[in-house]
C-alpha cells in the first residue's frame, strides 16, 4: 500500500511539472516580457494559479485560455485570489537592511513598522500624519522616490538622509513641507532601496510592512494601523 501510494505521488508531481512547463511555455511566447513567479494548482481541477508580474491569473493546464478576477470558496466564503496573495507577498522581516532605513520611535519604542515612502508622495505624506498619532512603535522608513512621478524627489530623499538628525528632518518635510540644505553631501542608500523594492514587487508608495511581514499598500488611518499591530505577538 505504502509502495503505491509513493507511485501516486510521483505520478501527480510529475504531472503538476509537465502543467508547469507547458503553461511558462505558452505564456512566456505569448505575453513577452511577464515574469511568472510561481504556478500552482487550483482546488479546481484542471486551473492552475499563476502568480506574474505582482499579481494572480488562472489558466487551463496549457495557458490558452485565461482568467483574471478574485477565485471564491462558496462554502467558506474565503478569497482564495486574496489568501494566495496575501502569503505569496509575505516579507522576511529579520531580512530587511534596516540600517539603511531612518528611525523614528514613539514611547517605548516596542513594536516595529517599516514604510517605503516617496518624500513628495501626497498619500505618503497623509500616512506620515497617521504614523505621528502612534503610540510605542518604531518605524523604519525606507527612502523610496519616485523620480517618474515626482521630479526632484531623489534629492530631497539624499537631503533628508544627509542631515544631521536624519528622523527630525523626515519629520518635518513630510509634515511641514520644510527641508534645510544639509552642509555636505554624503552617500545615500537610495538606489539600494529602490533595487529592494523592485525586488519585493512593490507597486507603489506608501507601502507598509508589518513585523509578521504582511503588506499593505497604500495610505491607511492610525486606528487601522493599530488595530493591525494589536493582533501581532
Amino acid at each position: 500500500m505504502k509502495r503505491i501510494t509513493i507511485l501516486l505521488s510521483l505520478v501527480i508531481a510529475n504531472t503538476v511539472h509537465a502543467d508547469d512547463a507547458a503553461i511558462r511555455k505558452t505564456l512566456t511566447e505569448r505575453f513577452p516580457g511577464v515574469v511568472i513567479q510561481s504556478i500552482s494548482p487550483t482546488p479546481l481541477p484542471g486551473l492552475f494559479e499563476v502568480y506574474a508580474n505582482n499579481s494572480i491569473i488562472y489558466v487551463d493546464k496549457q495557458g490558452d485560455y485565461m482568467l483574471a478576477g478574485p477565485l471564491k470558496d462558496t462554502q467558506t466564503k474565503t478569497n482564495l485570489t486574496q489568501k494566495s496573495l496575501e502569503a505569496l507577498q509575505t516579507i522576511d522581516f529579520a531580512s530587511l537592511p534596516l540600517d539603511k532605513a531612518i528611525l523614528s520611535r514613539h514611547g517605548k519604542g516596542e513594536r516595529k513598522l517599516v514604510v517605503f515612502s516617496d518624500p513628495d508622495c501626497p498619500y505618503c505624506q497623509a500616512l506620515e500624519k497617521e504614523l505621528a498619532k502612534l503610540d510605542n512603535v518604531s518605524i523604519y522608513t525606507f527612502l523610496y522616490p519616485l523620480e517618474e512621478l515626482h521630479p526632484g524627489a531623489t534629492a530631497k530623499a539624499d537631503a533628508i538622509w544627509c542631515a544631521p538628525d536624519r528622523a527630525q528632518a523626515w519629520s518635518t518635510y513630510m509634515l511641514n513641507g520644510k527641508l534645510d540644505t544639509p552642509a555636505v553631501q554624503c552617500a545615500t542608500p537610495i538606489q539600494d532601496i529602490s533595487k529592494l523594492a523592485t525586488q519585493l514587487g512593490m507597486q507603489g508608495t506608501p507601502a507598509i510592512v508589518f513585523s509578521n511581514g504582511k503588506r499593505n499598500e497604500g495610505s491607511i488611518p492610525a486606528t487601522e494601523i493599530e488595530a493591525r499591530l494589536a493582533t501581532l505577538p
